[in-house]
């Protein structure tokens, strides 16, 4: 998630305006009770108890014949050679690792995966901001052409006086004493758009959490949903980012649910840890 690839400079982050949807509430009373059937015979009972196992039953036999189900990369009934699109595949997720970032992927469509999803996580979190933390990030998950040619501006988008401004830090990218900066990318998914042996293209969705946490924050910490795309080129052994574009959502129907206060948000972010993806 660069802004320099076609961010809007994180104006859409945690944007207004969605229909929330309150579930029907239920009451100290009843609710049920007014429409209670007479309790069965003793022999429609058994009835039913028998019409239950022989339903079991079938459903045994037409799941008979799967994958092994200790096999998580097994083919399942009705989804012949591969897993569901949804479905994790079971492959480990990568032991290496530059600094803070996974690194090291296996050199097939899942590695592919898993590379756009952890390095969307990277350049996603708050480390971005600073100076330090960016050129690792940018050093580690960019091809080294790419990183030469994206640096300044990246540089300019993530360090610019306007925007470190405009989003509540300090001119380091720091947030100001007795606040908290959240900047957390959370993948739901991948596709690969396409892929050859030392290319891929791939698309994460994810949803973000982006905002100052703090008592007088005038930028609150809120949710967004994008999918970025990332072309991948394989490069000294490993998948690298060539380019990223990103679009709005699919975004989903907010929950109503009362929001939390700053300090438990700022306690959240601390002591919950993020994870290394893999496909």
């Amino acid at each position: 998630m660069s802004p320099g690839d076609e961010h809007d400079s994180f104006g859409g982050v945690g944007g207004s305006g969605q229909t929330r949807t309150r579930l029907p509430e239920g009451n100290s009373g009843d609710v049920y009770g007014a429409g209670r059937r007479p309790v069965r015979s003793s022999r429609s009972l058994v009835t039913v108890v028998g019409v239950v196992v022989l339903l079991i039953g079938a459903i045994a036999l037409a799941n008979r014949g799967g994958g092994d189900p200790a096999d998580p990369s097994a083919p399942r009934s009705g989804t012949p050679g591969r897993a569901a699109p949804t479905a994790a595949t079971g492959v480990p997720p990568v032991t290496t690792k530059n600094g803070p970032i996974p690194t090291g992927y296996a050199h097939d469509e899942q590695g592919a995966q898993s590379a756009a999803t952890n390095y969307a996580v990277a350049l996603g979190s708050a480390a971005m901001f600073t100076t330090a933390g960016r050129d690792e990030i940018v050093t580690t998950v960019y091809a080294p052409d790419a990183a030469a040619a994206r640096r300044n501006d990246l540089d300019q988008a993530y360090g610019s006086k306007e925007l470190l401004t405009r989003i509540g830090l300090e001119a380091d990218g720091t947030a100001p004493q007795g606040m908290t900066f959240i900047s957390r990318v959370i993948p739901v998914g991948s596709k690969v758009e396409s892929y050859t042996a030392d290319r891929a293209t791939v698309s994460v969705w994810y949803s973000t959490l982006f905002g100052l946490a703090g008592e007088t924050s005038q930028n609150p910490v809120s949710e967004a949903w994008y999918t970025d795309t990332f072309e991948l080129r394989w490069a000294d052994g490993d998948w690298k980012v060539v380019k990223t574009t990103q679009k709005d959502g699919p975004v989903p129907v907010a929950r109503d649910q009362r929001a939390s206060a700053a300090q438990d948000m700022a306690d959240a972010v601390g002591q919950f840890g993020g994870f290394t993806y893999a496909r």
